[in-house]
């Protein structure tokens, strides 16, 4: 049995918890929180507490809370020679204190609250200093996940930047065109089932392979009448930033 304590109790933590919670071979025995109220969703499920001097003992403490915030916080915990992880795509290992062993447990995935997700398919990326805590977190990560990586920080911190491109970014134009289809009284909803397919796409073939469109096809007249009917200078830039960069990548020119 694999003994946890969670350091946070933000979207990660939840989702990790109630995704540990569902196997046999992990425990969580402790949730830890700055604050009273961010633990009220765990009270009655699991031992939780406000003081880091009233940890109990686990095999692996994970924390979970805001980039910026992991090195300074790390630095406060009273262990010692004991496993801490975080779970940060963007932060080096080595930004934990050095009174503890250091390591990462890094589920690549957009978590939403109140959205249940199946972590069988999360790729989790694991990070370590020696085997033997290695092999320790990709035990805990087989154990809720059938996507286990073992990466280090330089490929972890590449990883959260391609994630930045693919989710944030994209998730923005979506939102851009739901603001389009909005002025214009078209429901956002007829695009959904092009999104799916597009998403979909990459499943068997490169995004290099599956672009489309009038960047690609270098078609300048429908270009320019969509850059007319913008009227947001922001969503103007954007897309002429993005067709520069689709009709570079296919070497054609404006």
């Amino acid at each position: 049995m694999i003994k946890v304590i969670l350091l946070g109790a933000g979207n990660v933590a939840t989702h990790l918890y109630k995704a540990f919670a569902k196997v046999e071979n992990v425990t969580v025995v402790q949730v830890y929180n700055r604050q009273l109220k961010g633990l009220e969703h765990f009270n009655n499920q699991v031992a939780i507490t406000t003081l880091l001097s009233d940890l109990k003992k686990a095999d692996v403490y994970i924390i979970s809370i805001a980039d910026d915030a992991i090195a300074k916080f790390s630095k406060t915990l009273s262990l010692k020679n004991e496993l801490v992880v975080h779970t940060s795509g963007s932060i080096a290992m080595d930004n934990l204190d050095d009174h503890n062993k250091k390591g990462v447990f890094y589920p690549l995935q957009s978590f939403t609250k109140g959205k249940d997700i199946d972590f069988k398919q999360i790729p989790i990326c694991i990070e370590a200093y020696n085997k033997k805590d290695e092999i320790l977190l990709t035990q805990l990560a087989n154990s809720i996940s059938e996507n286990v990586h073992i990466i280090n920080s330089k490929q972890r911190k590449s990883l959260h930047l391609a994630a930045v491109f693919v989710n944030n970014f994209v998730n923005h134009l979506y939102t851009i065109g739901e603001d389009i289809c909005q002025k214009n009284n078209v429901s956002f909803d007829i695009l959904k089932p092009l999104i799916q397919e597009t998403a979909k796409k990459i499943i068997d073939l490169s995004p290099a392979d599956s672009q489309t469109g009038p960047a690609k096809r270098n078609d300048k007249k429908v270009i320019a009448l969509q850059l007319s009917e913008l009227k947001n200078k922001t969503q103007q830039d954007i897309y002429q930033i993005i067709t520069q960069s689709i009709t570079a990548k296919y070497g054609n020119k404006l």
